[in-house]
């Protein structure tokens, strides 16, 4: 696969705003290994390689362990996960998959059980702009980095 064009070097002024944006979630209070598995979850529906790699590296330096990215993909049925991260995560999946089922009541009212409204609205611009970054990335078919060494036939 090749990369189509680098948004980063075409479009530095609009992917600026788009990290002015980044930075004002990361400032918002909440957790950074919450809004990492966010972006995970996010980037497995989508399928954004470059996302899920980048993602799950900075996880991974942040302390998450490694069964708790492993089973992300079934948080569902999985108990290793909180109750606020479940309500993330059941947000993050209602908003990513939102011309499929919509925006629930019931996923609001889990999201309302454990944020507070500053919370809910920087949550779900998190959501957004991961989406965002998935359809970006993948669009460009940005190529994620080889792992030398981690790699086994």
């Amino acid at each position: 696969m090749t990369q189509r064009l680098n948004t980063f070097q075409v479009a530095p002024a609009t992917v600026k705003a788009i990290m002015t944006v980044e930075s004002a979630i990361a400032a918002s209070g909440l957790e950074h290994g919450l809004l990492e598995l966010v972006r995970m979850r996010a980037s497995q529906i989508n399928g954004c390689a470059f996302c899920l790699h980048m993602h799950a590296m900075d996880a991974r330096k942040a302390g998450e362990t490694e069964m708790r990215l492993y089973m992300l993909n079934a948080w569902r049925e999985s108990s290793l996960y909180s109750d606020r991260e479940r309500a993330a995560l059941a947000w993050t999946d209602a908003l990513t998959l939102v011309a499929e089922n919509g925006a629930s009541d019931a996923d609001y009212e889990l999201l309302k059980a454990q944020f507070s409204e500053v919370e809910q609205a920087n949550l779900t611009i998190a959501i957004g702009t991961i989406n965002l970054w998935n359809r970006l990335q993948i669009g460009v078919r940005a190529e994620h980095p080889a792992d030398p060494g981690k790699i086994t036939a």
